[in-house]
């Protein structure tokens, strides 16, 4: 079987005749990659390097899998000044960034990706992921973390502005995109929860992000593609929500946050799952690295979970440790098909 085609029957709910998918779903840490470097990775597997993601993937006999996105702040935007920083703090602010937000110029790069990977896509040699800004993470972006939360409540009509331009300038992509090629999956980039559950109530989430998945999914889902939610920490509070919306996936499934993926298979049957394989183990010796692929083993054998590392590996992961479970990956990615 191909890459592609082991990557949908699984998203499925079927089980490959020989193995499951083995992927990243995304880059490793720049400083992981600098580590493994001197450890002795080909300085042509960094991904930072024109092809690099993909050599490295093939590198460690990874399914190939490719992210495509048309981020909506330009590069002529101003830059936080921190992390969790923002860019702007009222509408007339936004009203003066508007030029530089939403870039046509994005839109095609990405179809220009799309065009350079239609032939691999097609012939089921590649993966593809299209990674859509969420509703709750963008308006993040322009007013940083904590006037983020006030605007909820002091600016919610540029809240809805925000996420009405979001939502035409994601049409504007989908129209031009879906011509070329249609991707195998959609993550909405959110991180609305952290270890201790989501950052916002139902209510909010219903006012907010809710109307603008129910205004994309339904196209998304009819051009091909699983829509999933890609949020980091506890996000069990989250799938109701999520599920009444018409997601119908989620990822990176974040071990450490205490997220539990057979838990989520009892409560959610028909609920896609990617991720999982908690990264805080991989450093910890072979025994480790294999109890943890048996932990997630029951449910991989049921169809509709992709495994993957719960969110990018480490700098504390030696080279020879990703080698290590890069090997028994692929040895449970064949027992879980097994007969």
């Amino acid at each position: 079987m191909n890459a592609r085609q082991r990557f949908i029957d699984v998203l499925n709910f079927k089980l490959p005749s020989d193995r499951l998918p083995m992927v990243e779903w995304a880059a490793w840490w720049d400083v992981t990659i600098d580590r493994w470097i001197k450890e002795g990775l080909p300085a042509d597997c960094d991904f930072r390097t024109q092809g690099g993601f993909a050599r490295s993937q093939q590198h460690f006999g990874l399914d190939v899998l490719y992210c495509l996105s048309a981020g909506p702040i330009g590069n002529n935007c101003p830059r936080p000044e921190s992390h969790g920083a923002g860019i702007l703090k009222n509408e007339a602010e936004y009203e003066k960034l508007l030029p530089d937000l939403y870039p046509e110029t994005a839109i095609d790069r990405l179809c220009q990706q799309a065009k350079d990977l239609k032939q691999d896509h097609a012939r089921g040699d590649i993966i593809v992921r299209l990674w859509l800004d969420g509703f709750f993470w963008f308006p993040r972006s322009l007013f940083g973390i904590e006037d983020h939360f006030y605007a909820f409540y002091d600016q919610p009509e540029l809240m809805q502005r925000m996420n009405h331009d979001l939502i035409e300038h994601h049409k504007r992509t989908l129209d031009r995109l879906l011509d070329i090629l249609v991707p195998d999956m959609v993550g909405f980039a959110e991180d609305m929860s952290y270890n201790h559950g989501a950052m916002l109530s139902e209510d909010l989430f219903a006012q907010f992000v809710a109307p603008c998945y129910r205004t994309l999914v339904p196209q998304l889902k009819a051009a091909g593609m699983k829509v999933f939610v890609d949020s980091d920490g506890l996000v069990d509070e989250l799938l109701p929500w999520l599920v009444d919306c018409g997601i119908e996936g989620i990822y990176p499934l974040e071990r450490q946050s205490g997220v539990d993926v057979a838990a989520i298979r009892e409560h959610y049957p028909e609920f896609l799952m990617l991720g999982g394989y908690n990264k805080l183990v991989m450093n910890q010796g072979e025994a480790a690295i294999r109890q943890e692929f048996e932990r997630l083993l029951p449910v991989m054998r049921q169809g509709g979970f992709i495994p993957s590392v719960d969110h990018q590996t480490p700098p504390g992961v030696s080279l020879a440790d990703y080698e290590t479970y890069i090997r028994l990956f692929a040895e449970y990615a064949r027992k879980a098909v097994s007969r």
